[in-house]
């Protein structure tokens, strides 16, 4: 029997930028938007919003249009997994149940994950309590902890030397630990990383914890663009990443069996 701990907790709030959060109402299902493909479907595209957004403004930025514009055969959902939906611990596992394994009885060829900021750290963490599941993730700006976790992962000598000691069930406390750990583990698992990208821009406050990650991925999967960690920057980042994945084949089962596999075992 497989566990799914809870991913994301409440000190998120206070690590994130200074600024608003998005509501949610977490007594009632995550609200969702369908936004049908414009041709034959294969593949499902779930938006994740940053910290800032709901399905609400997602609706009116425009994101699903964007999408279509290059990806034409995904059908599209959008999702209000805001802030509290992440406080109260179960987002993923809230995500899957919820949206994921619905859509799925679609059998769509490939089912992505859009993740903007608080988004990006959503996806992340979704594929570490899920391996498997999904077959790529298109990462924008994402949020991926505080700077004590990076000077220490520097001063080992970067993620290859870092040393996170034990695995640990997530909790408040080590949430950053174990998510850089489940990073780490990509360089033991090419099947896994062919299909992630990630955009972030050159003035945003975690640029550095960003290109860590972008380390980790292969060449050509990682884009370094003009601007700030705002919507300017993410329209473009999302037309850039979705363009240069468009032609990514559909992983094979015994693929994604062999990647959910390796990620297990870094967690374990």
């Amino acid at each position: 029997m497989r566990l799914h701990p809870p991913v994301l907790l409440s000190s998120l709030a206070a690590l994130l930028l200074a600024a608003c959060s998005a509501g949610g109402d977490i007594t009632r299902p995550i609200p969702t938007r369908w936004v049908s493909a414009t041709q034959t479907p294969h593949r499902l595209v779930v938006m994740l919003p940053g910290r800032g957004d709901d399905l609400q403004s997602l609706g009116k930025r425009g994101i699903a249009q964007t999408i279509h514009r290059h990806w034409p055969d995904a059908d599209v959902v959008l999702t209000g997994l805001t802030m509290p939906f992440y406080r109260e611990g179960r987002a993923a596992q809230r995500l899957h149940n919820e949206v994921l394994a619905v859509a799925r009885r679609r059998h769509y060829d490939q089912v992505w994950l859009i993740g903007i900021s608080l988004g990006g750290m959503g996806a992340l963490l979704y594929d570490r309590a899920y391996p498997g599941e999904i077959d790529g993730m298109l990462l924008i700006s994402p949020y991926l902890g505080d700077e004590a976790i990076y000077r220490e992962i520097q001063a080992a000598g970067g993620l290859d030397r870092w040393q996170p000691g034990p695995v640990q069930a997530l909790s408040e406390a080590n949430y950053q630990r174990e998510l850089w750990r489940y990073v780490q583990g990509w360089s033991g698992n090419p099947g896994r990383t062919a299909s992630i990208w990630v955009a972030y821009g050159d003035r945003e406050r975690f640029r550095d914890r960003i290109a860590l990650l972008a380390g980790q991925l292969p060449p050509g999967h990682a884009f370094e663009l003009p601007g700030h960690h705002n919507w300017t920057l993410w329209q473009p980042a999302a037309a850039t990443l979705l363009e240069h994945a468009r032609e990514m084949p559909a992983p094979s089962k015994a693929v994604r069996a062999v990647s959910a596999r390796s990620e297990k075992q870094t967690r374990d």
